[in-house]
């Protein structure tokens, strides 16, 4: 038995902020809406309500921290808070499964470390079972090295182990980040996207106090400056987007180190927020391989585990980046070094030749409409945006290269190209379902698409090979519901 200890007193600042982070919208509009030459009392009552509520939180953020005690009794972790009423939590130590460590700037300044408690069937896996926002380092690895001896003892193989000893496991690094391959990885994340999306968003939040229409009207009287004076305004809008994701994408990924011991993957990465994210081998459902068109050509490629839950950042759902960017050979040399239960065969089935044309077609479908919008619109000169049947051709053949399955004796691989060409590999005992579709289109082609399920996160995670033969559909199909060893059809 441990005795009961309290979080560091910086979780209850840590409590505040949090509560605070979701008034940031309100004391803004309160602000504006009381920015006026004449103030009248009834002006005052949002901000006094805004004093009032802000006071409580300090109040509760304190009285949480108080009354939120942790330790190891009887083969369990025991939690107990509440604010109004005690809660405890009894968390048996044999359904813990990982005990990821984060540190973010706040607990970095008092050197201190968040620990997040993850276990198997929990009821919802996309939130932790509990977390430990305040804690020493020295804490957590005493927190972490008990949780590891009390899982030992009830252990049947090591009953016999004297109860003083303790039981290390010991890791191994195995791939530790180069900053090259981290820059690659920040110019290409394409990020922008997100950079932009979310100044927009942010922006939409105040659509009652920003005069729009005089913003649309100062926007038309700047396109009359002429087009190449706004391309030149949208690509330094686009550059500083762009050098924003990249910086993002760095402080995330910083200091990246994989390493692994016979029961766990640790994660470590991170410069403002320090991560360590544990996945245990018994909790990864399948192995995906991604290759977006400018790190295929470059020969790079990054590597995702699909987990049946865990502690993942919310950003990246259930797929947990194994290795962020690496050289694909490199990738797989690893990969065969981790998991040497799993097959890496480049050696795929196809689509068949007939289903070309239908990769083609289907992708030529989305630039049909905009080319005859366009074409109308800006006649004659509208007619060069014809063009893009061209890449929507080029699309539609990468996507038919790309498409191909394998089978061996207990994984079913897909690989298939949306915008980036995945690989994703599955064990027959983590697949959920396999399932064959074929419309009146693929009817009259003697083609069908079967797809593999396996669980990942709160919801599976869906490979699709589309347009294969029906002999080889079914391969797959009968290989799922038996035992039988199958080849392309």
């Amino acid at each position: 038995m441990s005795e009961p200890k309290r979080l560091h007193p910086i979780a209850a600042v840590s409590n505040v902020f949090k509560e605070l982070k979701n008034l940031i919208l309100p004391l803004v509009l309160v602000f504006f809406v009381n920015n006026k030459p004449k103030v009248e009392f009834w002006d005052y009552l949002p901000m006094i309500g805004m004093g009032v509520l802000i006071l409580f939180l300090l109040v509760s953020g304190v009285v949480k921290w108080l009354r939120f005690a942790y330790w190891v009794e009887e083969g369990e972790l025991r939690i107990e808070y509440g604010l109004f009423v005690k809660k405890k939590r009894y968390i048996p130590i044999e359904r813990i499964q990982s005990l990821d460590i984060s540190e973010g700037i706040l607990q970095q300044m008092f050197g201190l470390v968040k620990l997040t408690i993850e276990t198997a069937g929990s009821s919802d896996p996309t939130k932790s079972e509990a977390e430990l926002t305040a804690i020493t380092k020295e804490e957590a690895t005493a927190l972490k090295e008990m949780i590891s001896r009390e899982k030992h003892r009830s252990n049947a193989e090591i009953e016999q182990q004297e109860e003083t000893e303790e039981v290390q496991e010991t890791t191994k690094v195995v791939y530790k980040a180069k900053l090259s391959e981290l820059l690659l990885l920040a110019a290409t994340s394409g990020g922008v996207g997100v950079v932009i999306s979310a100044v927009v968003a942010f922006l939409s939040q105040f659509d009652e106090l920003i005069p729009y229409e005089k913003v649309f009207e100062e926007a038309s009287r700047f396109i009359e400056y002429g087009v190449f004076f706004i391309s030149i305004v949208v690509f330094v809008v686009l550059f500083i987007a762009w050098v924003i994701s990249v910086i993002l994408t760095l402080l995330k990924y910083q200091d990246f180190t994989l390493e692994m011991n016979d029961e766990h993957i640790v994660i470590q990465r991170g410069l403002l927020e320090k991560r360590q994210i544990t996945i245990p081998f018994s909790r990864i459902q399948g192995i995906t391989i991604v290759e977006n068109p400018l790190r295929q050509l470059a020969g790079y490629c990054s590597v995702q585990l699909e987990s049946a839950g865990g502690a993942a950042p919310a950003e990246e759902s259930a797929s947990i980046i194994l290795l962020p960017m690496i050289k694909k050979e490199s990738a797989i040399y690893l990969l065969k070094d981790i998991f040497p239960n799993y097959s890496f065969s480049d050696q795929f089935c196809p689509a068949p030749k007939k289903a070309r044309g239908r990769y083609v077609l289907r992708k030529s479908y989305y630039v049909i409409l905009p080319i005859i919008g366009v074409s109308w619109y800006f006649w004659p000169n509208g007619l060069w945006s014809s063009a893009l049947v061209l890449l929507a051709v080029a699309y539609g053949m990468s996507c038919y290269r790309a498409a191909g399955w394998l089978l061996t004796e207990d994984q079913l691989t897909i690989r298939y190209r949306r915008l980036n060409r995945c690989t994703v590999m599955m064990k027959k005992a983590y697949i959920q379902s396999v399932s064959l579709t074929q419309t009146p289109w693929q009817k009259k082609k003697e083609l069908v698409s079967f797809s593999a399920v396996i669980k990942s996160g709160a919801v599976g995670k869906k490979s699709k090979m589309i347009d294969a033969s029906i002999a080889d559909a079914h391969s797959v199909y009968q290989w799922y519901k038996r035992d039988d060893k199958n080849k392309c059809g």
